[in-house]
């Protein structure tokens, strides 16, 4: 059994599979998903897991250079957008690196998901709660 703290399979494949700059999307419950990109549904029900939940244990795992936001969330979604800020500075702390965050319209964002490994979705039912992950080196 697997020692590390992301257990499930399919998250552990697409993490162990990024090469610098690939893209993985952890969504809210409400975000589409391309046909083409790969889906995994760790959605149960309302809030479960919640959608900082997943950013914390993917990023235990992945090493992150940059991540995207929608800049709708800043005025939709003032504390998980805060709160996600915290999760990244402490994550750049952790990894000795600086994450830069950048923003683009929810259109575009929903576009750029088309060029993501993987999409994750968890069942955060709050909006905007969405952000792709920039895969960054460990040297």
């Amino acid at each position: 059994m697997k020692k590390g703290v992301l257990l499930n399979s399919d998250v552990s494949a697409v993490v162990s599979r990024l090469g610098h700059t690939d893209q993985i999307t952890i969504c809210d419950a409400g975000l589409p998903i391309p046909a083409g990109t790969q889906r995994i549904d760790l959605a149960l029900t309302q809030g479960v897991p919640t959608f900082l939940q997943v950013v914390g244990v993917v990023t235990q795992e992945m090493q992150v250079e940059n991540a995207i936001l929608a800049e709708e969330i800043v005025k939709q979604n003032p504390s998980l957008h805060e709160a996600l800020l915290v999760q990244l500075q402490q994550l750049s702390q952790h990894q000795g690196n600086t994450i830069s965050v950048s923003y683009i319209s929810h259109s575009e964002f929903k576009t750029q998901t088309e060029h993501s490994r993987a999409v994750i979705r968890s069942g955060e039912c709050s909006p905007y709660a969405n952000v792709i992950l920039c895969s960054g080196v460990t040297f």
